[in-house]
């Protein structure tokens, strides 16, 4: 929660005229707690996965011969009836792990230091905590996802993922700064993540 009542108070304590971002960011997060901000999260993550993939999942489903040259398998195609299943485990999954996690994780956040207050990080500065962000989950993943191609890791918990042999939009999940910086970062996961596409714009 801000420490300021008013922009003015806000205006004061910076020593400047906020400008039009930290307005928006006053007028909306001046009365919530850290927490809540934070709990913001568990949204995104939801709506982000259910909406970012259906373009893709439509010109599957429709066959989009424009499209087909930039999957990495052309050939296969899967079921609405499949993709939907998937959709719904994953939803599942969510529900049950991810959303509870994120609800006891905040602490992490205090922790490593993301901060609700005022300024907003620069352009800049929020492009390096982007950066520094995909580095240290690029890593962290490609440990993990080691781990998981181990015989034990494999057995008992990655053998879900590779359900599906091919890779759809939402298969993908089986796969310090600012909040506003950490909500761009989980808006910004799940388009990168493995799709079954391999578009030329897509790092």
């Amino acid at each position: 929660m801000l420490p300021y009542q008013t922009l003015e108070e806000a205006a004061s304590a910076l020593g400047r005229n906020l400008t039009f971002a930290e307005t928006l960011w006053f007028n909306y997060s001046a009365s919530k707690s850290d927490y809540v901000l934070y709990l913001h999260n568990i949204l995104f993550l939801f709506v982000i996965f259910s909406v970012v993939p259906l373009p893709l999942v439509f010109a599957e489903v429709l066959s989009w011969a424009g499209l087909d040259r930039y999957k990495i398998q052309p050939k296969v195609r899967l079921p609405f009836s499949d993709m939907l299943k998937c959709y719904k485990d994953v939803m599942r999954m969510f529900i049950l792990i991810v959303g509870p996690l994120q609800l006891v994780s905040y602490p992490s956040v205090q922790i490593i230091g993301i901060r609700t207050g005022l300024p907003l990080p620069s352009g800049w500065e929020k492009l390096f905590q982007l950066l520094v962000y995909f580095l240290v989950e690029d890593y962290t993943n490609y440990c993990i996802h080691r781990f998981l191609h181990s015989k034990l890791g494999y057995e008992k918990v990655h053998r879900v993922q590779h359900k599906y042999t091919a890779p759809f939009r939402f298969a993908a999940p089986y796969a310090p700064g600012h909040m506003v910086t950490f909500w761009s970062w989980s808006r910004l996961r799940p388009l990168k993540t493995r799709s079954g596409d391999d578009f030329p714009w897509r790092c």
